[in-house]
Parts: structure tokens; sequence; C-alpha cells
């Protein structure tokens, strides 16, 4: 014997083109789980999740460990900068040299000085290469050792103020989340 509700769904279904049947299955199937899903008890609806954000470029930009790790990296790199724009302005120069003698020079001496034009630029742009594999490379030593003491600053707040969640990288966060002024303060500033 089926029931009438049984009934129904069979004579609906008999009425439903093939195309049709499929998402009318679905469609009583969520119904279904929807129906078999007890509520949840009122007390864990209002509980909620505590969520957290917090801004890594901030903490990598406006942290004191941030400004002394990268005060100190530019004073490392500070004398190959400054060899750096030696170069380039001698290779500058030299070019201004090349371009007002070029109309007397012979054809040997131009290509000659050509060759010294073009490989003290190839030699400039392989320094400047250099320069900042080396400065990233140095600089993400740096960071990440930031990035190790903001995570335990981090663990810190969320352990202390019982948050569930704490984001680091958001599209769109509301203030009211936004918990960085307190890792930038467990940081020291």
């Amino acid at each position: 014997m089926k029931s009438k509700i049984a009934l129904k769904l069979s004579a609906l279904s008999q009425g439903v083109g093939r195309g049709h049947r499929a998402y009318l299955l679905a469609s009583l199937i969520a119904v279904g789980a929807a129906l078999a899903v007890p509520a949840a008890p009122v007390h864990a609806q209002a509980q909620g999740t505590k969520i957290g954000f917090v801004s890594t470029e901030r903490i990598l930009r406006d942290s004191r460990p941030a400004k002394a790790a990268q005060s100190k990296i530019e004073n490392e790199f500070k004398k190959r900068d400054e060899e750096l724009q030696r170069l380039a302005n001698t290779l500058r120069s030299e070019v201004q040299k090349f371009d007002k003698d070029a109309p007397v020079l012979s054809e040997s001496e131009r290509i000659k000085r050509q060759r010294q034009l073009a490989d003290l630029d190839s030699d400039l742009q392989r320094k400047r290469r250099e320069f900042q594999e080396d400065f990233n490379r140095r600089r993400n030593e740096e960071f990440s050792a930031i990035v190790e003491k903001a995570d335990q600053a981090i663990k810190a707040i969320a352990e202390q103020q019982g948050y569930d969640l704490i984001i680091q990288d958001a599209v769109t966060v509301s203030p009211r989340v936004d918990i960085t002024d307190q890792v930038l303060k467990a940081l020291g500033g």
C-alpha cells in the first residue's frame, strides 16, 4: 500500500517529460534531505564563529621589526647601489660623448667605441640583475623571520581572545574583524 505522498509523486513523475525527471528527482532529494536534518539547537546557532583578519602587507610594512629589517637591508646594499648609479652615470656620459664624436670618428673607431658601450651596458645590466636577485633573496630571508614572529603573535591572540578563524589575506574585510593593530602591538609597534 502506497502512502498518499508516494501516490502523488508517482502521478507527478508520469506527467513529467523525460528531460525534467532528473530535475524533479534532484529537487525531491533536496527537499527530503532538508526535512531529514534535525534543526540545530538554538544556543549553537546563536553562538557563531569568531573570525579575525590580519593584513600581512601592513605587518611587513608598518611593524617595528619590518622597518628595522628594511633599514638593515638598505644599509647592506647601499654601496652596491651607489656603484650601480656610478656605472649608469659613466655609461650615460660615454654615450653622450660618443654621440658628439661619432660624426668625426673613423669607421673602425666608431665600431670599437660602440662595442665598448655595448660591453659597458651589458655589464651594467648584469650587475643590476645580480643586485636585484641578491636584494630580493636577502629581503625574503629577513621578512620570513618577521612572518614567523607575526604568526606566533597571531596564534597567541587567537588563543587569548577565543578566535575560531583568523584570515591573513582577503578581498574585502570589515574593520570590526581586523586585528592587525593588535598584532603590530604584539610585535612591538
